[in-house]
């Protein structure tokens, strides 16, 4: 069971979802497509294991780089891996300009079925939990469909950074 009840497909990987995640990540890389949400992870030394205890350090503010963050996977009925989701807690100037609040992809065989727009709602929710009020949200000009997805979810644009547009969703209902 999710601890966000109302998206109950997100969760935090465990060891149990090894092979659903590394498939997935597969996914990715056979398709040549960025993994955006997914941090700690390095593809040519990759260890599951160590991206576990990462993932709980970065939760913790412990980790040594980054902001404290939030690494939550999509799943579905079957338990296979649909996409991640990363929630940062607060943020540096590097995340001001290009990353915002939240990073979220879905995996290439997955998309266009309405996941991404229902992770982030989950993610607005989750972020409200944490007290983040103002949650930026960005995108490259060139993808349209991460643009729809912020839009729907009620995503204002600022301004493009540098090829990045930078949505601000408010969270105050």
């Amino acid at each position: 069971m999710s601890p966000y009840p109302n998206n109950p497909m997100l969760r935090r990987p465990t060891i149990e979802d090894k092979e659903s995640i590394l498939d997935m990540i597969d996914e990715y890389f056979k398709n040549d497509s960025p993994t955006a949400g997914l941090w700690n992870f390095s593809h040519s030394d990759f260890s599951f294991e160590d991206w576990l205890e990462a993932n709980q350090l970065q939760e913790a503010g412990l980790f040594g780089k980054g902001v404290p963050a939030i690494q939550l996977v999509a799943f579905d009925d079957n338990q296979q891996a649909l996409g991640f989701l990363n929630i940062r807690l607060r943020l540096n100037d590097e995340l001001l300009l290009k990353g915002g609040h939240i990073g979220y992809s879905v995996r290439p065989s997955k998309r266009n079925q309405g996941i991404a727009k229902k992770m982030l709602k989950a993610a607005i929710e989750i972020a409200k939990t944490k007290n983040i009020r103002d949650i930026l949200v960005t995108c490259h000009q060139n993808n349209p469909a991460s643009r729809a997805v912020i839009i729907a979810n009620g995503g204002l644009l600022e301004n493009v950074v540098n090829e990045t547009e930078r949505y601000w969703i408010r969270n105050d209902e």
